[in-house]
């Protein structure tokens, strides 16, 4: 995509009256972003969504819509490699990122397009691998934001069989010269256009068609599976953070949700981390698999009345034109929130077979 644009799938459209525009990191990566401003008043603030790999913009925008639904201006913005960003190898399908520090790069760059263009107070939404790289930021005051919610954060995998052995022949891999080369086995297709039938990601058929479709329809938005680099990358970053000492070191006050029935990261390396920290809580949705806002409604609403438990709202000027109408909250949401408050109050391809109808 090589204008400033989103796609438009005519069955699931993204928010309109949005802004989109291209910022170039400080290595010249040029990387999308979009913005939209809240539905309703009192307006609560900002939320920045990090999205996590293989993902894109267009995949949040039910969630894009319930945030603005919530008093708050949104900012999305793709990683490079991947979505309308920047590709980084010839191969535009392949999952690629050099090193860390380039990670490290695109998250500065959205957290200086976040004060730049949008109101405070701010917050953090973040998924998988940008969950971790957003707790590894807030360790060491590269975080400026209120809160954090980190979800399923990618802290150690289990959708590998010998995590260590794994890194190991990543890094031997990659120092042999075969850094952008895909992973054993890897292609372009991309995962979420495979058959629904044992997914890693959802147990929710509608959201599971919704997101192969669009990544069907917008195959330059999508990618297949990673490369070696990538993965050393991904290693990395989770022995960095699976240090005794690192969860100490989160300042911003965080709320860990995990999946219960994660088959991606490790729930049980996600609760050790979060019992570690001083400044958050965490949160088990037992019935869930690793993409949480594309889950069922009732485990969505779970998630819902976690966040807005423990995410403060706090009235600002509401800009011309926007509704005055105040966001529903479900039953769910509202039956979730006295035990969310209590834990957390204080701190290729074509459409994947077996879906069904879109989601209203």
């Amino acid at each position: 995509m090589t204008e400033a644009e989103l796609f438009a799938h005519p069955d699931y459209p993204v928010p309109g009256h949005g802004k989109v525009w291209f910022a170039a990191t400080r290595d010249r990566a040029q990387l999308r972003f979009a913005s939209w401003r809240p539905t309703v008043r009192p307006v609560r603030g900002s939320v920045v969504l990090v999205q996590g790999r293989a993902e894109f913009i267009e995949r949040y925008s039910e969630t894009i819509a319930e945030l603005r639904r919530r008093g708050f201006h949104v900012l999305a913005f793709d990683w490079r490699g991947q979505g309308g960003s920047q590709r980084v190898v010839a191969r535009g399908r392949k999952g690629h990122v050099g090193w860390l520090r380039h990670y490290e790069a695109d998250l500065a760059l959205a957290l200086v397009q976040m004060r730049e263009k949008l109101p405070g107070p701010y917050f953090v939404l973040a998924h998988s691998m940008g969950a971790a790289l957003c707790l590894d930021a807030a360790r060491h005051g590269a975080l400026p934001v209120s809160r954090l919610v980190a979800l399923a954060p990618m802290l150690d995998l289990t959708i590998t069989e010998n995590p260590k052995a794994a890194s190991r022949l990543a890094s031997l891999l990659f120092w042999l010269g075969l850094g952008r080369a895909f992973i054993p086995g890897g292609g372009d297709t991309a995962i979420a256009t495979k058959p629904f039938d044992g997914n890693r990601l959802t147990s929710d058929p509608a959201r599971y068609a919704r997101n192969s479709a669009l990544s069907a329809s917008a195959r330059e938005l999508s990618i297949g599976d990673p490369t070696i680099a990538w993965v050393r990358t991904a290693f990395q970053l989770m022995a960095r953070l699976n240090a005794p000492q690192v969860a100490r070191e989160v300042r911003v006050p965080t709320l860990v949700i995990a999946a219960g029935r994660d088959r991606v990261v490790s729930t049980p390396a996600i609760e050790r981390f979060a019992a570690r920290l001083k400044t958050g809580q965490a949160l088990i949705l037992p019935t869930s698999r690793h993409e949480i806002l594309m889950e069922s409604d009732d485990i969505r609403a779970q998630f819902w009345g976690a966040f807005d438990a423990f995410i403060p709202g706090e009235d600002g000027a509401i800009d011309a034109g926007v509704a005055d109408t105040v966001p529903a909250v479900s039953a769910g949401e509202q039956s979730e929130r006295g035990l969310v408050q209590r834990l957390a109050g204080g701190g290729e391809d074509a459409p994947a077979p077996g879906g069904a109808a879109a989601v209203p």
